[in-house]
């Protein structure tokens, strides 16, 4: 299942975290967070390792008609 540009931006804001704090937790690059944020495509596997970081640290993501993230009950700081 895959994550898009918009659930990348409320996960974030979800657990108060910057563009540097996911991409260290997903050892990505900034500028790789910054691009699926503005809605590029990127691989499968980088978006999951975004997406694995994220779930890790609390958020879930729900799909179908509505697209959106909660934050589960226990969260972790990354």
């Amino acid at each position: 299942m895959m994550m898009n540009a918009a659930q990348c931006r409320m996960a974030r804001a979800a657990l108060q975290l910057g563009i540097r704090e996911l991409a260290n937790a997903a050892k990505v690059s900034p500028s790789t967070i910054a691009r699926l944020e503005a809605g590029d495509e990127l691989k499968e596997r980088t978006v999951d390792a975004i997406r694995n970081a994220l779930e890790a640290a609390g958020v879930a993501f729900t799909n179908g008609d509505e697209p959106g993230v909660k934050l589960k009950k226990v969260t972790r700081r990354i």
